[in-house]
């Protein structure tokens, strides 16, 4: 018996507590004792056994056929089987996992610090490596040696921002999820996983359901305690050359109020920005 963490089969049990009876076409008859579906109306529903499902969820069979996941993820009303499909792929053995550098490319930090737009780098790990200063106006967290996950989960003040904080929290933990895959070994994964489920119930609570998301881009609203409402389109995309690092960038629909209002808080945060820009900001985080 293998004793790497059994990634697949806990993905499964999670994702089959959230689909009930009626969304598969299950008449409901007495009270059930178990929330979503049972392992055998998984198994039914999907054309396998009971037993093989049963073995999949418990980690005896970690190397199921892509058909099996690919009618196992419908029965689950997944709308990507990518990652499922990702959890049971080959591996190679490894050893004990190290700690992984993120460095950004100085160019890429150039670019974030001339930006008109509020801009920041954002690691595999939710590390924010760099900002620019109309990013910090946007909210003090987004500056260089900060951690998305911790601030949206853990600040008061970050949670404050989000007009709708508990989706804005939702979304972001399904990309760590989707990013971190089967690397949940990862020293820094487990660090963070740690000090979130001590400190936030939310976290934990989402973190069970195992939802996972494309890193991509979308429209966020920000209640800010300067300008008021933002409505900001977000717009992230991959570093050339970095294994996951992302840069990440606000705007405004020009002509909007959102627009206008932007730009005060650019005219707000200039003389900042002179003294911010001349300090020399890490390539790195850990």
């Amino acid at each position: 018996m293998t004793d790497e963490p059994n990634t697949l089969g806990e993905y499964l049990r999670a994702r089959r507590e959230l689909v009930t009876p009626e969304q598969v076409g299950i008449p409901v008859l007495g009270v059930r004792r178990v929330p979503g579906l049972r392992r055998e109306e998984v198994a039914m529903l999907s054309g396998i056994s009971a037993e093989y499902y049963l073995r999949l969820e418990q980690g005896r069979d970690r190397r199921p056929s892509a058909q099996v996941l690919e009618a196992i993820g419908r029965v689950l009303q997944l709308d990507d089987d990518t990652y499922l499909l990702s959890l049971a792929a080959e591996r190679p053995r490894r050893g004990r996992a190290r700690p992984r550098r993120e460095v950004l490319p100085a160019s890429t930090e150039q670019f974030i610090a001339q930006l008109p737009f509020p801009a920041f780098a954002e690691g595999r790990y939710l590390d924010v490596l760099a900002a620019n200063p109309l990013a910090a106006a946007v909210s003090p967290r987004l500056v260089p040696g900060g951690n998305r996950l911790l601030d949206v989960f853990l600040d008061g003040a970050e949670q404050d921002l989000f007009e709708d904080w508990e989706r804005a929290a939702a979304a972001l933990l399904a990309t760590f999820r989707r990013t971190v895959g089967t690397r949940i070994d990862d020293p820094r994964v487990v660090e963070l996983v740690g000090q979130l489920s001590l400190a936030s119930p939310e976290f934990r609570r989402l973190w069970a359901r195992h939802d996972v998301a494309e890193r991509t881009g979308a429209t966020v609203t920000f209640d800010h305690p300067a300008v008021g409402a933002l409505r900001l389109d977000r717009e992230k995309l991959a570093v050339s050359g970095t294994d996951g690092i992302m840069l990440v960038v606000y705007h405004a629909q020009p002509g909007t109020e959102s627009a206008e209002r932007l730009a005060l808080l650019g005219s707000m945060s200039a003389p900042a920005s002179t003294d911010q820009r001349s300090a020399k900001v890490p390539h790195s985080s850990t």
